[in-house]
C-alpha cells in the first residue's frame, strides 16, 4: 500500500446508493449531546482540544477566553468546562472537529482495475487489498466500479459513512471524464434540465466542457445521484461515451494531486467540513 500524499493530478466517478447499502449500517441517529452548562463528569476542555491537536493548553485557553471555541453548537463562556467527547459537539472557529481518537477517515485515490470491495472470493485486487491493517473496522463510502479511478473514502465512523452514502443528504460528487467527440453547446442545459434513463430521470448540478483535443473531450460533471454507473450512462445517453473517468470531489474533500494508489488521513479541518454537510 503507498501511503504517500505526494501529488499528482488525475480524475473521477462515482456508483450507485444500492450497492452502498451494505456499507451503511441502520440509521444509529444523531448522537445525544449535552448543553455545555450541564453540570457532568467529563474531561476539561481545554485538555480534550490540546489531544485534538488544537495546540497546547495554554493556547487553547487563550483561545477559549477569546470565543473561539463552541460546544453543542454555544460559545464557551468559561474555563475549565467539562465535556464528553464521545457526546459532545466542539467547534473551533466554527469549524466541527473530530476529538474522538478511536474514529478515523481517510481519503484514497483508488486506481483503474481495483474493485471496491474488502475482500474478494475471485481474488482481485480489492480497496482492502491496500488497506490492510491502516485502522480498524475501516469501510469504503460508496463505490467506484472497477475501471473508474479518483477519490475514494473510508471510515470506521457508522454514522458519518451512513449519511455520506444516503440520497436524502445529496452530497455532491465531482468527476472529470474524457468522451470521444466534441461537446455541443446545450449540452450544459440539457443535463441541468435532465434527462431519462431506463431507471428514471437524472439531471447534474453543473457540467462544464474543461478541454477538447484531436477528437476528445474532457468535461466536468457534478451531481449529487448515487445510482450504478450513473456518470457512464448519463453521457452515453446523450451520445458522449466515456473513455476514462475519475472523481475528482466528494462534497468539500477534494482528490487534488494525490498519487493513484495512496491514501491519506483526512485533516481535521476536512473532517468537521464533511461532519457540517451532513449535519453531524
Amino acid at each position: 500500500m503507498n501511503a504517500s500524499a505526494d501529488q499528482e493530478k488525475t480524475t473521477a466517478a462515482g456508483e450507485g446508493w444500492s450497492e452502498d447499502m451494505e456499507l451503511a449500517p441502520a440509521h444509529p441517529g444523531d448522537r445525544p449531546s449535552a448543553a455545555p452548562g450541564d453540570d457532568r463528569e467529563g474531561e476539561r476542555l481545554q485538555k480534550v482540544l490540546a489531544r485534538a491537536g488544537v495546540g497546547s493548553r495554554r493556547v487553547c485557553e487563550e483561545m477559549i477566553e477569546a470565543g473561539r471555541i463552541s460546544v453543542n453548537g454555544a460559545v464557551v463562556q468559561v474555563q475549565g468546562l467539562r465535556v464528553d467527547p464521545d457526546r459532545d459537539k466542539i467547534a473551533v472557529d466554527g469549524v466541527r472537529i473530530e476529538i474522538r481518537e478511536d474514529r478515523v477517515t481517510y481519503a484514497m485515490n483508488k486506481p483503474p482495475g481495483v474493485i471496491t470491495a474488502m475482500s474478494d472470493d475471485r481474488n482481485r485486487p480489492t480497496v482492502g487489498d491496500m488497506v490492510g491493517d491502516l485502522a480498524k473496522g475501516l469501510v469504503h463510502v460508496g463505490r467506484l466500479d472497477q475501471d473508474t479511478e479518483g477519490l475514494l473514502l473510508l471510515t470506521n465512523d457508522g454514522e458519518l459513512a451512513h449519511r455520506l452514502a444516503h440520497p436524502s443528504y445529496e452530497v455532491r460528487k465531482t468527476y472529470l471524464a474524457q468522451v470521444s467527440g466534441s461537446v455541443p453547446r446545450d449540452m450544459p442545459r440539457r443535463l441541468r434540465a435532465g434527462v431519462e434513463l431506463d431507471d428514471g430521470p437524472v439531471k447534474v448540478d453543473s457540467f462544464r466542457v474543461v478541454d477538447t483535443h484531436a477528437g476528445q473531450s474532457v468535461v466536468e460533471v457534478v451531481l449529487h445521484e448515487g445510482r450504478k454507473h450513473i456518470v457512464r450512462r448519463l453521457l452515453a445517453h446523450v451520445g458522449l461515451p466515456v473513455s476514462r473517468l475519475t472523481r475528482t470531489a466528494i462534497g468539500p474533500i477534494q482528490l487534488q494531486r494525490m498519487r493513484s494508489g495512496s491514501i491519506r488521513r483526512l485533516s481535521k479541518e476536512e473532517l468537521g467540513q464533511l461532519q457540517e454537510l451532513v449535519g453531524l
